[in-house]
């Protein structure tokens, strides 16, 4: 499976004034897309997303615990240090998936106030696991797409894509006794060039056996 990450750019701040004589801040916009291939190459049919979204609202936004950090984090699960905002909502438009969340009062999300007080371009960017098939309609997010959270706050949506995609997916992720890991294909690799050539079919065999047990 896949880290992937859309990032999209026009999102909506609103402030409103609260009851302690502060402002409350919010981000509201597209979150997601389907049936169209976006910036990445990439086409997430709708029936997936659906039900994705399905899941995520019932596991995380009812419950008060579907959180985004702030910039590009480097792998699928969510690092509570890093929380600058929780998700209120993610409803269907259309073949859009239109998102608000709400900014907290964590380290993080003052520094994400500060940005919007400034009138730092703000965009947000999903994060999910997932297979990736190649079709005549480009590269199409499997079935087995898992939501990790609907939105990062990225102050920098137009960096490289290049770049981004080349530190976030660099990497296959595993399931590890129900905790997601790293593993990179080079400590494979590396395994088997060590290896002996009296070994090499044992330390083959073995490092295939170690992959298989953790998909």
């Amino acid at each position: 499976m896949k880290l992937i990450t859309e990032t999209i750019e026009d999102i909506e701040v609103l402030t409103e004034a609260n009851t302690k004589g502060g402002k409350d801040y919010k981000i509201k916009g597209v979150f997601m897309q389907a049936d169209i291939k976006n910036r990445n190459g990439r086409v997430y049919p709708v029936e997936t997303l659906a039900k994705e979204v399905s899941r995520y609202t019932t596991e995380y936004i009812n419950k008060r615990r579907a959180f985004g950090e702030l910039g590009h984090p480097d792998g699928p699960t969510v690092n509570l240090e890093r929380v600058s905002h929780m998700i209120t909502s993610l409803k269907p438009e259309g073949k859009n998936f239109i998102g608000e969340a709400k900014v907290m009062d964590t380290p993080y999300g003052k520094i994400v106030k500060n940005l919007i007080d400034e009138g730092a371009q703000l965009g947000v960017s999903s994060r999910g696991m997932g297979s990736i098939q190649s079709s005549s309609q480009g590269n199409v997010v499997g079935k087995d797409f898992y939501l990790a959270t609907a939105a990062d706050i990225v102050a920098d949506p137009s960096a490289p894509d290049a770049f981004v995609e080349g530190i976030m997916e660099g990497k296959e992720w595993v399931w590890d006794n129900g905790v997601l890991k790293s593993k990179t294909v080079e400590e494979y690799k590396s395994e088997i060039e060590r290896a002996r050539r009296t070994e090499l079919a044992e330390i083959k065999s073995k490092v295939f056996k170690d992959f298989v047990s953790k998909l």
